[in-house]
């Protein structure tokens, strides 16, 4: 089978959790059939190496892509627009360009749009089968239910609405949706009642790329791993060093919170104790050297793959229940759950200072990573679902 398969990132290096789905995806379906990847990428990152040929890929193609700016003159307009403002910004005559051409060179079985930014595009290949992989509708949906004064409400209805009327257009171009978790499974369905077919693909680790991964565990230390252009991450290390870690440095005053991910220049309230790694290469060993990693996530949609990394690593989780929403985890025995700062610092603190509980929820967790959110679990559905689509009805 020849698949074209769109990606609003460019997967190499794997260095975040969108590029680590994707090209484990790649990688599982160049396996079996012929793939040609067409993807966007930031300004600053490509170059020509990019569009060589790989073994995994018939064809490389990679396009600038241009971040959304809610004050641009496109974006203005789209105020008056039924589509999303967002699409009509960051819509990319050059990637369109480079669609028409493939498409018109090559005789492609299936076309596989990862993400909403290229499931946007689906007019261009509405005669060719397709498949929307992971479509994302719990952020928004949250921001209009959480909102509070009645001009937010307002103003994030009124985008919740457009970006309902966008998904159902866009999806009526596509065979089959897949979503990361059963809430987002079920929020789709909401958005999109007829939609033919929606099917969870969990995230997931390559468990085999963390095997290797040695540690000494420091004790006292714990970690975060996300970048602060991500606005929950923010907003979780926000509530964290404010709310909870002042609580465990009263008790624990040499523990140690390490945050890695672009931080964005943003500061936090409390920097006792706290090291902004920045960006870093390799998260892995610093995971694998830490006594806990924590996820207080208050909002957003999806799964977390850094607790799923976590448990790789054999490194306990402590979450919120948000952070923590969408993996089938139970608490108290694979992860620790509290939602409140002195619930969470509690908890924490007795984490670290029980060594039989560390190993226990590092060993029952593992055992669920490997029984259902490693890739080699979770790629024979999603590539049943690649035939299935293809399959003449």
């Amino acid at each position: 089978m020849r698949i074209l398969f769109l990606s609003r990132w460019y997967p190499y290096p794997a260095n975040n959790g969108s590029k680590l789905r994707i090209n484990n995806l790649l990688q599982g379906l160049s396996e079996k059939h012929e793939v040609a990847l067409l993807s966007f990428a930031a300004a600053s990152e490509i170059t020509p190496e990019m569009e060589k040929p790989l073994d995994r890929f018939a064809e490389i193609r990679v396009v600038s892509w241009k971040p959304y700016d809610p004050h641009s003159q496109r974006a203005r307009t789209g105020l008056f627009n039924p589509m999303p403002r967002s699409f009509i910004d960051t819509f990319s005559p050059e990637m369109a360009a480079n669609l028409e051409e493939m498409l018109a060179t090559n005789s492609f079985d299936l076309v596989i749009a990862s993400q909403i930014n290229m499931a946007a595009y689906a007019r261009y290949f509405q005669h060719i089968p397709a498949l929307f992989e992971e479509a994302e509708v719990g952020v928004l949906f949250e921001q209009y239910k959480k909102a509070v004064s009645p001009i937010k409400r307002l103003r994030y209805g009124l985008t919740w609405a457009k970006h309902r009327r966008f998904l159902r257009a866009t999806l009526a171009h596509f065979k089959a949706t897949t979503v990361v978790s059963s809430q987002e499974e079920q929020l789709l369905a909401q958005a999109v009642p007829n939609h033919p077919r929606i099917q969870v693909v969990p995230n997931g680790v390559d468990l085999t790329s963390y095997q290797d991964v040695r540690g000494n565990p420091r004790p006292n230390t714990i970690i975060f791993t996300g970048a602060f252009s991500f606005e929950p991450n923010f907003e979780a290390m926000n509530w964290f060093t404010r709310e909870v870690f002042p609580l465990i440095l009263a008790e624990i005053p040499e523990a140690q919170l390490t945050i890695t991910g672009n931080h964005q220049g943003r500061s936090l309230p409390s920097m006792k104790n706290v090291t902004l790694a920045g960006f870093v290469d390799d998260v892995r060993p610093l995971i694998a050297e830490s006594w806990c990693s924590v996820v207080p996530i208050l909002s957003g949609g999806g799964t977390r793959l850094k607790i799923l990394e976590a448990m790789a690593l054999r490194t306990p989780v402590v979450a919120t229940s948000k952070g923590a929403e969408g993996l089938e985890l139970q608490s108290n025995r694979d992860i620790l759950i509290a939602d409140q700062p002195q619930e969470f610092a509690k908890t924490l603190i007795s984490l670290l200072g029980d060594p039989v509980l560390r190993q226990k929820l590092a060993s029952n967790a593992l055992r669920q990573v490997q029984a259902k959110y490693d890739w080699p679990v979770i790629m024979p559905d999603f590539m049943k679902l690649v035939d299935q689509i293809v399959e003449p009805s």
